[in-house]
């Protein structure tokens, strides 16, 4: 593998600003923001909208689109 042409990976933390849902992880995203962690330490803190916390599909609020009605609607036009 080649050297230096990987970027570099940091301890980041991501804020979920919709829920308040906070979560460590590694990325190559940085921020000038900091926040102290729950084992005392300081990482860059990357703000996101939404996160698996409040993402309608993880959360189970998510509505399923009747495609029935349109495929009617398509035979009825188009024949058969």
């Amino acid at each position: 593998m080649q050297a230096n042409i990987h970027p570099k990976y940091f301890d980041v933390v991501f804020h979920d600003i919709s829920c308040d849902f906070k979560f460590l992880t590694r990325s190559t995203m940085t921020s000038k923001e900091t926040v102290k962690w729950e084992d005392g330490k300081e990482y860059p803190v990357v703000k996101v909208e939404i996160s698996s916390a409040s993402h309608p599909f993880y959360t189970g609020k998510h509505k399923i689109v009747d495609t029935g009605g349109r495929v009617d609607k398509f035979r009825k036009r188009y024949g058969k």
